[in-house]
């Protein structure tokens, strides 16, 4: 049964055509131990099919621990978003990107294909000053229609600085990430596993949390 239906493959195509270049999807499974991995490889397998830009390859993470290592997946299923050049761009989705998460997954390509739009000027200034390591993470549950908007955020910061990734969390998925960093409600953001903050809050916001995790780095 197809998971993308002829309206839905139609709109991707045509969003599709503002790609500037080629990115290749790299989809991280793991034998026997993943309720969501097929449903997220069948899904994957429908969207790059609606460009000729877009390319998947598939992983395991036992088997292709190197390369898991190299693009930090520890979580399964993962999605990974490499450039033309296939390289890694610092962001992930973990859970498969479907519901209304498909909107910060397509925009995310988009991004990483050079079609994106640049930041303002003095947030730019702000993030270029940003040298100590970041990670975030944005919790989400695919029901969820603030939740693309958070992700889009965190995953333009990353994509934007070197020092900085992003990565999407499917809360029901992994269940025990949820409970570790108490999410109750969505989208919760967590930066550097320490300073968080809840809903699809803008990019000023991101930014004072983030600023937060350079001077405690000094």
């Amino acid at each position: 049964m197809k998971l993308l239906n002829e309206e839905v493959r139609t709109q991707l195509h045509q969003v599709f055509e503002n790609m500037k270049t080629d990115v290749t999807i790299a989809l991280f499974t793991k034998e026997g131990e993943c309720e969501t991995c097929k449903e997220t490889d069948s899904f994957l397998n429908e969207l790059v099919e609606t460009s000729e830009k877009l390319h998947l390859v598939r992983y395991d993470l036992d088997q292709h621990q190197e390369v898991a290592e190299k693009y930090q997946v520890k979580i399964v299923p993962a999605i990974v978003l490499l450039d033309h050049q296939k390289e890694y761009q610092r962001i992930k989705f973990n859970g498969i990107p479907a519901g209304h998460e498909i909107n910060s997954f397509v925009k995310g390509i988009l991004e990483v294909s050079g079609a994106g739009i640049p930041l303002p000027e003095a947030m730019a200034e702000r993030l270029a000053a940003v040298k100590e390591p970041v990670n975030i993470k944005v919790f989400v549950t695919l029901g969820c229609p603030h939740c693309p908007g958070a992700v889009e955020k965190a995953h333009k910061l990353a994509l934007m600085n070197p020092y900085v990734e992003a990565e999407m969390i499917e809360a029901q998925t992994f269940y025990d990430l949820s409970e570790k960093f108490n999410v109750s409600s969505v989208p919760k953001v967590v930066i550097n596993d320490e300073y968080e903050f809840v809903g699809n809050q803008s990019l000023e916001v991101f930014m004072e949390e983030i600023e937060k995790t350079q001077v405690t780095a000094h």
